[in-house]
């Protein structure tokens, strides 16, 4: 097994290595059946074992590189369609039954990424060392159960994950974009921003305006997982709860595509529970997939080159913070990728 040598450029484009990234809704991979989707610049094959337990895994058999996600579900094991070649969960060749006791059986020969599943979706851990262990995953408090009730909402988008990323540490659209939203229609179309950091990030906020309107957003790095958490202000008419919190998740897909992740999210319990998700789904939903619509137009609708044109001012700092946090960390991982690569030479040549 080998792990590909990234570029600056690649790590910014498709994400950092080292990070949890969610992959898909958790009802997307279902009991016997191989599921093959690609994230972060990895063509991935997903699958559950007879107890339920989801695997990832790289969708190329170790033997001459065919798509596993052509084979065979085989319960505790799944099996390539071009010779038969038998893989577990922990990517260790089981059989090899057109020759069998040859050297490949028994060996670990297919990359696995440590996967768990928390509120409705998959995530994997994208080491830059497949072999070491990854950093416990840590999810953001309003999905992490408790007191919190949530709704995934999942999208792909034909757009760079860095737009929606943009969009995200970008409150003031809301006022522009979303101003015919039942949420986003009141307070001011003019405001100043500060940053504020904080132990995993930082919160970028208007200095005078604060609970009216789509006001804050926080970007977290906690434990390997990137996301973004924000409030929306909720009418008394949208039940109990407070504010509407959304965390947010974005994956590349390819670097012209990504999927999408948010949670929208409560702090309810008991019968405030039970009202607030009678609402969501028959009332709330509904209008919310009408603002994403929104965002959705706008982030596709960007020109390829908008990041070399575009003007930015005060209400921009933290889409230019994020970016050099990024692009600095991309740039780390490239050059301690290259530096390994120099002192496993063999290594490196088999990439």
């Amino acid at each position: 097994m080998t792990t590909k040598l990234r570029t600056e450029q690649d790590l910014l484009m498709l994400g950092l290595r080292d990070r949890w990234y969610p992959l898909c809704p958790s009802h997307h991979v279902r009991s016997g059946e191989l599921t093959r989707l690609e994230r972060a610049g990895e063509e991935l094959l997903l699958w559950r074992d007879s107890s339920g337990a989801v695997h990832v895994q790289e969708d190329r058999c170790p033997h001459r590189a065919a798509r596993l996600s052509m084979g065979v579900h085989m319960g505790d094991r799944i099996a390539c369609n071009y010779h038969g070649v038998q893989l577990d969960g922990d990517g260790v060749v089981a059989s090899v039954p057109g020759s069998p006791g040859c050297a490949l059986e028994g060996r670990r020969a297919l990359r696995t990424f440590p996967a768990e599943e928390h509120a409705g979706a998959i995530f994997a851990w994208f080491g830059s060392d497949e072999d070491a262990e990854p950093t416990p995953l840590q999810v953001p408090a309003p999905i992490g159960g408790g007191e919190w009730d949530e709704f995934l909402c999942y999208v792909e988008w034909d757009a760079s994950y860095l737009l929606s990323l943009d969009n995200l540490l970008d409150p003031m659209h809301g006022a522009f974009l979303h101003r015919n939203s039942h949420t986003m229609y009141t307070g001011k179309r003019e405001a100043a921003f500060q940053i504020r950091d904080t132990d995993t990030g930082f919160v970028f906020e208007k200095t005078d305006q604060r609970g009216v309107n789509f006001d804050w957003s926080e970007w977290l790095d906690t434990g390997g997982l990137q996301s973004v958490t924000l409030d929306i202000p909720y009418p008394e008419t949208a039940g109990p709860g407070g504010p509407f919190t959304i965390v947010a998740c974005v994956t590349a897909i390819n670097e012209q595509q990504h999927a999408g992740f948010f949670w929208r999210c409560r702090k309810v319990s008991g019968w405030q529970r039970d009202s607030w998700r009678f609402l969501y789904k028959n009332r709330i939903e509904a209008r919310h997939w009408q603002v994403l619509e929104q965002d959705r137009v706008m982030a596709e609708g960007m020109p390829d080159d908008a990041w070399a044109r575009e003007n930015l001012y005060q209400h921009d700092i933290a889409l230019v913070r994020l970016r050099r946090v990024l692009r600095a960390e991309a740039k780390r991982q490239a050059s301690a990728a290259a530096a390994r690569a120099e002192r496993t030479p063999a290594r490196a040549a088999a990439r």
